[in-house]
């Protein structure tokens, strides 16, 4: 009687992992060996990827050859190689100057295919791709990284139990001595100064970006500085969540030297002194080489959304990673990791091309958290009332509900509609207005007024006419007093509000510069009402003149709120 013969153990399925050798793929392939996944390393030099499988060891075969050389009939060769080939992974880059082809090879291969990209119209026109993929019975997904997989699985968690959602933003804020390869600071520089089509205060827009900066913090990694910058968000968060105000991704860097210096070369674009920072990019590398000592190894990620809960409050919820230990460049890489993980064992269902964007459940991609030095922290927080119901308290109530619903200040109103301007005359006079960038003499001038909630609880507003936009802070509320501070740059004027059975009434009661109190004799004198006009909207009535000088501008007009966004699809 012979001996029954063992049962071999099936091979392990196999990823072909492009840019194997590069900062993410390098990290990708760790997980995926980490999970007995084998993989087929690809890369154009033959050394970095015979030092990753002597690192990784026998579960990685290498493929010298270039993306561009893998079409269809490769990756057949590749699959009567190694049967258990189940997907195409891609971590080359830089995506903003790729196409195509290797999704499509993929596809007609029979392979499902994920990429790591972060370039929003590769990203974005993934979806032509979709009545292929779903006939070759495969998963195609674009962007399974930071932006938009993760990004999107954290907020698909944040707003779950909300009636409206008003504003997203998401941050990336990696530490200074994260690699960064020259393809990524082109990436980067590419940007830089130019116009980036943004959803900002309820409508489409072209910011420049590195610009519209703000401060983020991160348990564990400290303040950091984050702007405007350019990844498949930006479309996606609108499309899939339809925010009433603002759908913003930022990144910055840990050393305000490179945060703030990016930005000031972004300066040169926009004036149009250089027409962009790409060819910089060697020797600013260089430069940001030289400063790796300065910074951290701790970077991270935060998405903030500010809803609107059924009983009406409004909530700021706020997800937060910081990644210690050199953990950083892991994080790209882990949505990636989790999708084929998940396609390699059946429980990832979904066939079609698409971003990445909705398809993880946060879990999956938390569940890969667990080898990394990786800390989450939750926030919530209840935004109090708007500053004018703080100023006015039960006054306010008794305030017409036109004037009320356009002071309610939640996080941006816009109001639009028309405005008579009659503007300065004279030398003084003229410069006043140019100071202050009051708006010039015109007729039914079209006017939108922006009044947009910044985090300390004080207001900007911004009027918008054709040819100039007033900026100013509100700021400093006193309700005992009935008087807050209307801020332009270093000038700060005091307005005493009172409510009257008509609406409002506001006049100019002090003013400082650089905190210092100017004498009466160069004190704006202003007088304004907000009350409902005969129209049923939104009335305002200013006079200003200054002492020594006489009037400076007038300007009266009629505005409706504007209760809806604008259409959110994305604008191509």
């Amino acid at each position: 009687m012979s001996a029954p013969e063992l049962e071999q153990p099936a091979p392990p399925r196999a990823v072909l992992l492009v840019g194997a050798t590069g900062a993410f793929g390098e990290r990708l392939a760790e997980g995926l060996v980490r999970s007995g996944i084998a993989v087929i390393a690809v890369a154009r030099s033959r050394p970095p990827l015979l030092r990753l499988a002597e690192r990784l060891g026998p579960l990685v075969t290498i493929e010298q050859r270039t993306r561009d050389s893998i079409d269809a009939a490769c990756l057949r060769t590749l699959s009567d190689r190694f049967p258990n080939l189940f997907a195409v992974a891609d971590a080359s880059g830089p995506f903003q100057t790729s196409d195509h082809a290797l999704p499509r090879a993929a596809i007609a291969a029979g392979l499902h295919y994920v990429d790591l990209a972060d370039a929003r119209l590769f990203v974005r026109s993934i979806t032509a791709l979709d009545g292929d993929a779903r006939d070759a019975d495969v998963a195609v997904m674009s962007g399974a990284s930071s932006t938009p997989a993760l990004s999107h699985a954290v907020l698909d968690t944040l707003v779950t139990d909300v009636r409206g959602i008003i504003a997203i933003d998401v941050s990336i804020a990696p530490g200074n001595r994260a690699p960064c390869g020259l393809s990524v600071v082109r990436s980067i520089l590419s940007t830089v100064g130019q116009p980036i089509r943004a959803f900002y205060g309820g409508r489409w827009t072209d910011i420049p970006g590195w610009t519209l900066g703000r401060t983020i913090t991160l348990p564990g990694a400290g303040v950091r500085r984050v702007t405007l910058c350019e990844t498949p968000d930006l479309d996606l968060l609108v499309s899939r969540y339809r925010p009433a105000s603002d759908a913003l991704f930022r990144a910055g860097l840990e050393l305000r030297l490179l945060q703030d210096g990016t930005a000031a070369l972004g300066l040169l674009v926009r004036c149009g002194l250089i027409r962009t920072l790409v060819p910089l990019a060697a020797p600013l590398r260089a430069m940001a080489d030289l400063l790796k000592p300065f910074g951290s190894d701790t970077g991270g990620m935060q998405v903030a959304a500010l809803v609107e809960r059924a009983d009406g409050a409004v909530l700021r919820r706020v997800w937060s990673l910081t990644a210690t230990a050199g953990v950083g460049p892991h994080i790209p890489t882990l949505p990636a990791l989790a999708a084929l993980k998940a396609l390699a064992d059946g429980t990832l269902s979904w066939r079609g091309a698409a971003p990445c964007a909705g398809l993880l459940h946060y879990n999956a991609i938390a569940r890969e958290f667990a080898p990394h030095a990786i800390t989450i922290d939750r926030q919530e927080t209840t935004i109090p009332p708007s500053q004018m119901q703080r100023l006015l308290g039960a006054r306010y109530d008794a305030l017409p509900s036109v004037l009320r619903h356009a002071h309610d200040v939640r996080h941006v109103n816009v109001l639009a509609g028309h405005a008579d301007v009659t503007g300065p005359h004279g030398l003084g006079p003229r410069l006043v207005a140019w100071l202050f960038r009051l708006p010039r003499h015109g007729i039914n001038l079209p006017l939108r007024v922006e009044m947009r909630r910044e985090e300390n609880g004080s207001e900007t507003w911004s009027r918008i006419y054709p040819d100039v936009t007033m900026r100013s802070t509100l700021r400093n509320a006193d309700p005992d007093t009935l008087q807050l501070d209307e801020c332009f740059g270093p000038i700060s004027i005091r307005l005493q509000w009172q409510a009257t059975d008509s609406g409002l009434a506001l006049q100019a009661v002090g003013a400082r510069l650089f905190g210092i109190p100017l004498p009466r004799f160069l004190q704006p004198r202003s007088q304004a009402t907000e009350t409902v006009g005969s129209n049923g909207q939104f009335h305002f009535d200013v006079d200003i003149a200054m002492p020594l000088i006489g009037p400076i501008v007038s300007y009266r007009g009629d505005l409706s709120l504007l209760e809806t966004s604008d259409d959110g699809a994305p604008a191509m």
